[in-house]
């Protein structure tokens, strides 16, 4: 019975590899058929299509169009025209500026209230209440300059106050910028303006501390008075002088010349000559 067994199952494998080599034979033909159907189509295609022509035509060159009317080249003239077919009409509003064709606007200048204020490097005081710097000579307003030559009185004693009062401006500007309400270009004139440094208004500073005297119907009137009624700066009395070593002797010129012109003719003699004093004799 095994002999058999072994037979029936080598036919059956036998039987079934037959069978997927059959079908897979069907399933090859079956697509190359699908192929060739394609590419047939695809040539038929082509057949039908019209064939383009190697050299194309030359377009014909086209006509002029005929004027309406002849023009003679040789006769300019305006056409004939009555004087009641003509009317004067008004002009057009033009579309913007630049058609007016008009001489050109100056360019517009900033007055003293459009800008905050110009600054001013390095500034120098050269009075109390004037600032010369960037070709500028700027005298703060609200104030009455002290010039440096002023003097001041104290108990009958008068001191220079204007130089004490222009010292004490150096060292509070102490060479920072000042910013001051004048034009962007300088000149020689002086002007009138406020200044600041920082947020410090320069003409309140000056009158508060006594360095100028406020003038009448300014905004520091009230700062004057104060200051005055303090004692402040050239409202006080004099700078103590004693601590300051004292003042040098003048020089006195030599009455009688260094040399001797009859001494410088005549030669020394060894008999003339004497040893100076507080030297020891040569040793023999």
């Amino acid at each position: 019975m095994r002999p058999l067994h072994a037979a029936a199952a080598v036919l059956t494998i036998l039987v079934m590899g037959a069978a997927i080599a059959a079908g897979g034979r069907a399933v090859l033909q079956d697509e190359n058929g699908r192929v060739a159907a394609r590419a047939q189509a695809g040539v038929a295609v082509q057949s039908q299509a019209p064939a383009p022509s190697a050299n194309p035509r030359p377009k014909a060159a086209r006509q002029p169009e005929a004027h309406s009317r002849a023009i003679d080249p040789k006769v300019v003239a305006p056409p004939q025209l009555q004087p009641e077919e003509l009317e004067r009409v008004e002009p057009r509003a033009p579309l913007s500026e630049l058609a007016l064709a008009g001489p050109p606007k100056p360019p517009k200048t900033k007055m003293p209230d459009d800008w905050n204020g110009t600054k001013l490097f390095q500034p120098v005081a050269s009075a109390a209440g004037v600032i010369e710097a960037k070709g500028y000579s700027v005298a703060i307003s609200g104030v009455d300059i002290v010039r440096q030559d002023e003097t001041c009185t104290d108990g009958g004693k008068s001191w220079t106050c204007g130089t004490r009062a222009r010292t004490a401006f150096r060292a509070f500007l102490r060479g920072r910028a000042v910013v001051c309400t004048v034009p962007p270009e300088g000149g020689r004139d002086l002007i009138t303006a406020e200044c600041r440094v920082g947020n410090q208004d320069v003409g309140q500073w000056l009158i508060e501390n006594g360095w100028a005297r406020a003038a009448k119907g300014g905004p520091y009137v009230e700062a004057g008075d104060k200051a005055r009624m303090a004692r402040k700066g050239i409202f006080g009395p004099a700078p103590s002088l004693s601590g300051l070593p004292p003042a040098p002797a003048p020089f006195a010129a030599p009455t009688q010349p260094i040399l001797d012109p009859s001494a410088a003719a005549t030669p020394p003699t060894e008999s003339s000559a004497t040893p100076p004093a507080g030297q020891p004799a040569p040793s023999e």
